[in-house]
């Protein structure tokens, strides 16, 4: 239902599989990688031939991929140099096969020097002729390697209309080695003035985590082959993508099946598909649109709660009932009309309830912890309310997620149909870790959480991660400035509790809910370019969000 996404090793067995199983060689997938990678370019750039192309070819199977494709470019009449990290005896297999072919079909091939602070340009070459050299005094003349001096002075201002980045794959782990640090830097130098293509991926970006080591390659467009690598999706990856192209090279569906990726996307056409399982019948009532109750709120923080219930409304919740302790109750019931209220106790604290107890036992999911406060009297409450043999799914944030890291003991009591929605901050509490190093290893957190609680854990912040055990990690690519705004976690948690009430599994609840918070937040920005929207704001523009969903079901339909 959702796009997977391989990881680099995953990649390669698919690749493996394609070729030990179906008998497809790699030089054909090769082929077709740098086939796809060419149209990209000509949607990119239009009419290519009398254009200069320059290509940093790197030494494994992206630069059999660049080679492939600076041949193409040749037979379209382009002006096309490769430059090649590795002796060209060193390009074995696909690569070899593809750089052999393309010397053979008149390339020209020059070597990056080990040595960093020169480019060998051998004189007399048909490269030269092509790109004169800087007047070298002998066959064995170099260049200094500082590109930024026109190497290329063949070419008006010493500025190529177009650079190829194939020198590292999805499987690079930083950091760069000094030649490679030193050619992402001259690319960088030149993309205010000529077109940046990467394929597969930016050289220097991590396949896995999307970070930098410490440098990438910033593209105006990636060209990434038969899936996206997580990697792709994570921030800050999006700063060196550019336009993220995906294009198949031929990876047979019954591999891609029999080996499923790790990972997935979070996108429109998989969100589409899980908004299509709510129930949308004629004849159905507030009854039967899932009941949600809403436990939160404390002296100072009666709006988290009603922030909240805002959410599940705008998920389509019949009924959404808000319990507080009892004395702010009078607070929190004008400022929406449309919940009902639940005494949690008589004063300002948490108590157990008759009307509490009753309230439960009628909800079909609970969202607790906005604005509950993190006194005792919360903390107790939270663990009568998860010792309860038959209660109902609930989303846990904000204070009942502190609740649960200072009593892990807590954490044992996590039934499969929960969510948890930390943000960083929460997330270091409740893995006893670090908060940077959950930001540096935000998939590794979101994982080694679910492996050890049975539950759903959705990590927020940019690109927001849903993990659950068994099941691929969900990988949101949104990030919405609009969403930076206090109130934004309690309308995404009861939007949860909403679509978890009406029926969804926790891990698709999880899911929408993230897609059309963030989508309300990406329209916001519209509305509001300076920010300066409120929470409330987001939850009224989950009805757009939702709208443009309805809208290409019905299409389809």
């Amino acid at each position: 239902m959702l796009t997977p996404l391989p990881s680099p090793v995953e990649m390669k067995d698919w690749d493996a599989a394609a070729i030990r199983e179906y008998g497809i060689r790699e030089e054909m997938l090769m082929e077709n990688a740098s086939r796809e990678a060419l149209h990209v370019l000509l949607h990119c750039c239009g009419e290519i031939a009398g254009k200069s192309v320059l290509l940093f070819m790197g030494g494994g199977n992206n630069g059999g991929d660049a080679a492939a494709l600076a041949r193409h470019l040749h037979d379209l009449h382009a002006h096309v140099l490769v430059l090649h990290s590795r002796p060209l005896r060193a390009y074995r297999g696909a690569a070899g096969y593809h750089l052999r072919l393309a010397r053979r079909t008149g390339v020209s091939f020059l070597p990056l020097s080990t040595n960093t602070q020169f480019f060998p340009f051998p004189r007399g070459s048909r490269a030269a002729s092509l790109f004169p050299a800087a007047n070298p005094q002998s066959p064995d003349a170099v260049i200094p390697n500082d590109i930024r001096n026109d190497i290329i002075n063949g070419i008006p201002n010493g500025m190529p209309d177009i650079i190829i980045d194939g020198l590292l794959g999805t499987g690079f782990c930083g950091p760069l080695a000094p030649l490679y640090h030193a050619a992402v830097a001259w690319i960088n130098s030149r993309r205010e003035r000529c077109f940046v293509l990467s394929l597969d991926i930016p050289s220097g970006l991590d396949g896995l985590s999307g970070e930098p080591g410490p440098v990438a390659v910033r593209a105006h467009a990636t060209v990434t082959f038969e899936a996206a690598k997580p990697g792709l999706h994570m921030p800050p990856a999006g700063e060196f993508t550019g336009a993220l192209h995906c294009r198949p090279i031929g990876i047979p569906k019954t591999v891609r099946t029999r080996l499923p990726a790790s990972h997935a996307l979070l996108d429109a056409a998989g969100c589409r598909a899980i908004a299509s399982m709510l129930p949308l019948a004629p004849d159905m009532h507030k009854g039967t649109a899932g009941h949600v109750l809403v436990i939160g709120g404390s002296p100072g923080m009666t709006g988290a709660p009603v922030l909240a219930a805002q959410g599940a409304q705008r998920s389509g919740a019949g009924y959404v009932t808000v319990a507080a302790p009892g004395e702010l109750l009078p607070l929190i019931a004008p400022m929406n009309p449309d919940i009902l209220t639940c005494p949690a106790g008589p004063g300002k604290t948490w108590e157990p309830s008759p009307e509490l107890n009753a309230a439960i036992q009628r909800a079909d999911a609970l969202v607790i912890g906005p604005g509950m406060g993190r006194g005792d009297d919360a903390r107790e409450l939270l663990a009568r309310i998860l010792g309860l043999a038959d209660r109902p799914p609930a989303i846990f944030d904000a204070d009942a997620l502190y609740h649960l890291a200072r009593t892990p003991a807590l954490c044992d009591l996590l039934l499969p149909d929960d969510i948890l929605t930390p943000h960083p901050g929460e997330m270091s509490l409740l893995a006893g870790k670090d908060v940077h190093e959950i930001q540096r290893n935000r998939l590794a957190a979101a994982r080694g959480y679910a492996l050890q609680y049975p539950c759903v854990l959705v990590l927020k912040g940019a690109g927001t991660l849903i993990a659950q055990t068994e099941e691929p990690l969900v990988i949101s690519p949104f990030a919405a400035p609009a969403l930076a705004v206090a109130g934004s976690g309690d309308v995404l948690a009861g939007l949860m509790g909403g679509l978890s009430g009406q029926g969804l599994a926790p891990r698709y609840a999880a899911c929408l809910a993230v897609y059309l918070h963030a989508r309300a937040g990406t329209l916001l920005h519209e509305t509001f370019p300076m920010r300066g929207n409120t929470a409330q704001d987001i939850a009224t523009a989950l009805t757009i969000a939702q709208k443009e969903l309805v809208s290409c079901l019905q299409q389809k339909t």
